[in-house]
């Protein structure tokens, strides 16, 4: 329910401008490629989403993307959920509210089960079902760190040049998604307009660094990793000490990690270079002869929230076999609360149904929801008091639950 005088809409073709320019108004984002008005508009037409003022503005914005979320063996549909906000001078009025309640309600219309997002601030979108669902890495390291060798990292080629979008794109999104399967969170780049906007590389959003390059490491004419790459002119009393800001890095096999890093770790004039958000399992970590000396910064990724209770945990595969009863707790979408009956056979496959039997396990959707990818464990949770049951039902979800990679998505939407 809007606020009284306020309404919910879609928003027309002919108000898109006023829609952007309500979200520049909540976000003080100079130079995010979201808003730069130079760029196709990303957000689908009819998924761009607005509430109207008493006196006809648009005062708060939400959209969403149509994506893949890719969960332990198996994917689901997704509302990528974006530019969330409220202008300034019209918060406290219970638009975040009725603008979240709505963008479930399409969402579950559109047959989406399940949404994600990214979290600017990390402490609102708990109490609306959403579970921190996985971590993500960046590091800093200094240049030179040496790498554990692998075999036939040095018979692979590398190329340097610039990055350009309209010969470059697809081989890049190509390799960010070969590079993902299997990992649960790695959403691809869709719909092409974002895809665009997010490989952007305009001067506004450069904070000072060279034009994009892209490292390629090649077998034959066959890219096995590639890179996307700036470096900032930096000095100090003791000559040139570039900073390398690495945006993409994916690779195929653990040849091609070696021979990739290896170059982008040991560019000349250069004194550190710092990562993309990379999993918390991710190769570039194990390969290093001495982590020590670098910085880590390790923070939320993805945040997830279950819409259809039922059909987001039957998209799933499990790692166990497991007949648990569930006491959902879901105060915003209340047709997720309740006892559901989790049954998986031998392959993983799951069938979930209601249930009046006695509950093994007590949880919110919000914790449902972080471990939907595999990424929290049931016993954490249980540790920490937001799960409650007997030990043993508790570590056989934990198990059942798991994935053998660590979830992330490398890209923020």
């Amino acid at each position: 329910m809007t606020a009284p005088g306020y309404r919910t809409l879609v928003v027309p073709a002919a108000r898109l401008d006023e829609y952007r320019r309500a979200a520049a108004l909540t976000f003080p984002m100079v130079g995010d490629p979201l808003l730069d008005d130079s760029l196709p508009f990303a957000v689908p037409p009819e998924r761009a989403v607005a509430v109207e003022a008493p006196d006809g503005q648009l005062v708060a914005t939400h959209g969403s993307y149509p994506f893949r979320l890719p969960l332990p063996g198996g994917a689901v549909r997704c509302a990528g959920l974006t530019w969330v906000g409220v202008r300034p001078d019209h918060r406290r009025r219970g638009l975040m509210t009725s603008m979240l309640r709505a963008h479930a309600e399409r969402s579950l219309a559109r047959g989406e089960p399940v949404s994600a997002l990214f979290a600017a601030e990390a402490a609102i979108y708990g109490r609306f079902g959403y579970g921190s669902a996985c971590d993500e890495v960046r590091l800093t390291l200094p240049r030179g760190a040496a790498l554990r060798p692998v075999e036939g990292s040095s018979g692979l080629a590398v190329q340097v040049e610039r990055f350009d979008a309209a010969t470059h794109a697809d081989l890049v999104e190509d390799v960010h998604v070969r590079a993902g399967a299997g990992r649960p969170g790695w959403i691809a780049r869709t719909p092409r307009a974002l895809r665009d906007r997010v490989l952007a590389d305009r001067p506004a959003a450069r904070g000072g660094a060279e034009p994009l390059l892209l490292a390629t490491v090649r077998r034959g004419d066959d890219v096995r990793a590639l890179a996307l790459l700036a470096r900032r002119e930096e000095a100090d009393e003791t000559g040139p000490r570039f900073t390398v800001q690495v945006r993409q890095a994916s690779a195929l096999d653990p040849a091609a990690t070696h021979r990739l890093w290896s170059v982008l770790l040991d560019l000349d004039l250069t004194a550190s270079v710092t990562t993309p958000a990379l999993p918390v399992d991710d190769p570039l970590l194990q390969l290093l002869v001495d982590p020590r000396p670098g910085r880590r910064r390790v923070t939320d990724n993805l945040w997830v929230r279950v819409l259809d209770l039922p059909a987001a945990l039957g998209a799933r595969r499990y790692a166990a076999r497991l007949d648990v009863v569930l006491d959902v707790g879901d105060a915003f979408l209340p047709r997720n609360a309740g006892r559901w009956r989790l049954v998986t056979d031998a392959d993983g496959a799951a069938e979930v149904t209601r249930t009046d039997a006695e509950p093994d396990v007590r949880l919110d959707v919000r914790e449902l929801g972080a471990m939907l990818l595999g990424g929290r464990s049931a016993a954490a949770l249980a540790t920490a008091g937001l799960l409650d049951g007997p030990a043993d039902a508790v570590d056989r979800l934990a198990v059942a639950f798991g994935s053998p990679l660590a979830p992330v998505c490398p890209w923020l939407f």
